[in-house]
């Protein structure tokens, strides 16, 4: 009679062992199921716009409608968009660059081909706020024609380090 009492605990034991363990799995099953089901809105993701010839007056004049001053790691660009150099080698008579003094943040720029970003043709000093650059010579000469260019700033902090960056499409007239 022992050995049968053994045999019905041992079978009941199994079976209180086994009905746990289905339990755990399904607990474990849901709880994986409402994390994986809790769907969280993605953070959109933020996007520099490229300013052209075509919108440059309407950004600009949105931006001075929204604010007189500038929110901090953002830039009001304020910059001729097509430049003009009599040679690949002199410097332009007409390209402009200025950090205006409502800006909250240094700047310096880097101007790269628009279809060869590996290649920078010229790369700026910083740029305080309330200052202008101008008489800038590219570093890497280009051939006479005109040329798409995008221009990257780099908003930057009291340690040079990167803020944000800003692109601006940029056309280089080579005359002669």
């Amino acid at each position: 009679m022992k050995e049968q009492e053994q045999k019905n605990t041992k079978k009941g034991s199994f079976v209180i062992g086994a009905v746990v363990a289905v339990i755990i799995a399904v607990l474990i099953g849901i709880i994986i199921f409402l994390l994986l089901s809790q769907k969280t809105e993605p953070e959109e993701e933020r996007r520099n716009v490229v300013i052209t010839p075509e919108n440059v007056e309407s950004v600009l004049a949105e931006i001075d409608e929204k604010q007189d001053t500038v929110t901090p790691g953002y830039y009001t660009a304020t910059m001729n968009t097509t430049w003009h150099f009599s040679t690949g080698n002199n410097a332009s008579y007409d390209a402009v660059v200025e950090n205006v003094e409502t800006n909250t943040n240094d700047v310096y720029f880097d101007i790269v081909l628009e279809n060869d970003e590996e290649t920078v043709l010229y790369k700026s000093p910083v740029i305080p706020r309330g200052s202008r650059l101008e008489d800038i010579a590219l570093d890497e000469p280009l051939e006479a024609g005109t040329h798409n260019c995008v221009v990257i700033y780099h908003l930057i902090d009291e340690e040079q380090n990167t803020l944000s960056i800003l692109r601006i499409a940029l056309e280089i007239i080579i005359e002669g």
